[in-house]
């Protein structure tokens, strides 16, 4: 009879899930006991690192990702990136570790006294078996929730004695061969409906939201634009985890901002205003006002049946993004509509000392790869970023979409695991506090991503903020020689400091180049760069 831990590595392996993020305890050896040959485990020195590696690697392959954490303590550092997973929708699979059966009533130490409810509530799924013989059925089900739409990340927990427990052969097959898929269309007559509305709009506007990348639906995206003749925004930077219509694509129009007001005010001349793949909408700071414009309708299409049913205004469909533009577009002949009028190009900024972040996104826009991967966490440099860079393919761009720090940098080395496109890191230098022992990760598996850190010497966005919520003389918003090269040279990245844009572009190219991790600092102007 197989034992639990050659039943639940049967699993994985027939799911495709050999490469293992983690930081193990105690807790967690016995899981690891003769570990197979043709598994990975990627270490990482810090919890919430991990997860926000496997974060990354989940969302660019579009598969589940395991991680490996130690009992409570390890599970609490891990929650904030847990956050960030379920706020990207990422299938993030999380097994933590849990005392001996025999210790857990009496509260032994490293007990995790409420397992279950450790995550909550941002995992869409938490579970300790009753019984070792059901740990696979558990993890099962964790790795098939966690994989349907909306996806999200899971937590099981299991007792450290449970591994070597036998359990029925037939029963754990029956777990193993198992398969679960879950994408599903609108209801035609839905789809008809809206087709038809769409038709009848004087003045409509698509937004394009995150799902729409991860679905897969660029294609669907762009013919609806181009076949309807209609304006593209992207949803509000602060829940745009990824991209889902190209950014040099006439149709595109740029970034909604993030405000109640703001947001209706860019909208209000449009009649019909569709929203696809996006929460309606992610808001912040509060800019209150109408949510909408006087003579607007909104219809969201959404996979995640909590934003249709949260959403403020407008109606919802709950279907899978990809598809249902598929059969929308099947609904709709060409357009008499006027055309959209091209997009103009950024603005370009004069070179300053201290460079403009602009100037650096736009020296970065030079020499980047065409299939290069931009990962962000630059608060700062979001719309500056956005702007200069103009993104153009599928899977390219991901941004912490729940807005804890920590994510651009342990993401991105979970992402160059994954790929064998260039990632390019952009980061402030306070963002890379929060996740900075990934740079040890990225060292020790020679993962080839560049970091470029924008080096302002403060926390530049709070001090946006504290103007917006007329917060004067807040504390604790300057970050004065803090020099970021000399930590990654610790962890044993090469680093070099530009300070012009012909040194920045050199810098960069040369560590793009490089099959190595590099960093290259910049220091930058202070203050929010929106161009």
């Amino acid at each position: 009879m197989p034992t639990v831990r050659e039943a639940t590595f049967d699993l994985f392996r027939k799911l495709g899930m050999t490469t293992i993020f983690g930081n193990p305890g105690s807790t967690e050896l016995p899981m690891l006991a003769d570990y197979p040959d043709d598994f990975e485990y990627v270490l990482g020195l810090q919890e919430a690192a991990v997860v926000g590696m496997a974060d990354g690697h989940a969302q660019v392959t579009g598969k589940p990702t395991l991680v490996n954490l130690h009992t409570a303590p390890g599970l609490g550092n891990a929650v904030g990136a847990l956050f960030n997973a379920q706020a990207n929708h990422s299938p993030v699979v999380v097994t933590v570790g849990q005392q001996v059966r025999a210790q857990v009533t009496m509260q032994a130490n490293l007990t995790n006294r409420d397992a279950i409810r450790v995550g909550d509530p941002f995992v869409k799924y938490s579970y300790e078996p009753a019984r070792a013989e059901d740990v696979p059925l558990a993890i099962a089900h964790a790795i098939h929730l966690a994989s349907l739409p909306p996806m999200g990340p899971v937590v099981v927990s299991i007792p450290m004695d449970d591994w070597d427990v036998e359990m029925n052969a037939a029963e754990a097959q029956h777990v193993i061969d198992r398969a679960v898929v879950g994408r599903s269309g609108a209801d035609p007559a839905v789809v008809a409906d809206l087709a038809a509305r769409l038709k009848q709009a004087e003045n409509p506007v698509f937004v394009a939201g995150p799902d729409i990348d991860a679905a897969g639906g660029w294609d669907e995206a762009i013919a609806l634009a181009e076949g309807q003749n209609l304006p593209v925004w992207a949803s509000p930077a602060t829940g745009g985890g990824r991209l889902g219509f190209p950014e040099s694509h006439p149709h595109w129009r740029g970034v909604l901002p993030p405000g109640i007001a703001a947001i209706a005010e860019v909208l209000k001349e449009h009649d019909l205003i569709l929203v696809v793949g996006s929460s309606v909408f992610p808001y912040y700071p509060y800019m209150p006002g109408d949510f909408l414009g006087e003579n607007s309708k909104l219809v969201q299409i959404t996979s995640d049946p909590d934003e249709a049913a949260r959403a403020p205004m407008g109606e919802a469909i709950v279907a899978d993004v990809k598809l249902t533009l598929a059969a929308l577009n099947g609904e709709l002949d060409s357009t008499d509509r006027t055309a959209v009028e091209p997009w103009p190009g950024p603005t370009r900024m004069e070179e300053t000392d201290p460079l403009n972040p602009s100037v650096v996104m736009n020296t970065l826009k030079d020499v980047m790869p065409e299939d290069a991967v931009i990962v962000l966490e630059a608060p700062t440099s979001t719309m500056a970023l956005r702007n200069q860079l103009r993104i153009s393919k599928p899977n390219s761009y991901f941004f912490g979409a729940g807005g804890g720090l920590g994510f651009g940098l342990s993401s991105a080395v979970g992402i160059g695991y994954a790929e064998d496109r260039p990632v390019i890191c952009v980061l402030g230098e306070g963002s890379v506090q929060y996740a900075v022992t990934a740079f040890w990760t990225a060292a020790a598996y020679d993962i080839p991503v560049t970091f470029l850190i924008l080096r302002n010497e403060e926390y530049g966005i709070l001090k946006w903020f504290a103007e917006v919520e007329q917060v004067s003389d807040a504390p604790g918003l300057d970050l004065p020689a803090l020099e970021t090269a000399k930590i990654a040279e610790g962890y044993g990245i090469e680093s070099t400091t530009a300070k012009s844009a012909e040194e920045v572009a050199a810098a960069l190219k040369e560590a793009i180049a490089d099959s190595r991790p590099r960093l290259v600092e910049v220091p930058v102007e202070p203050g929010m760069s929106l161009f």
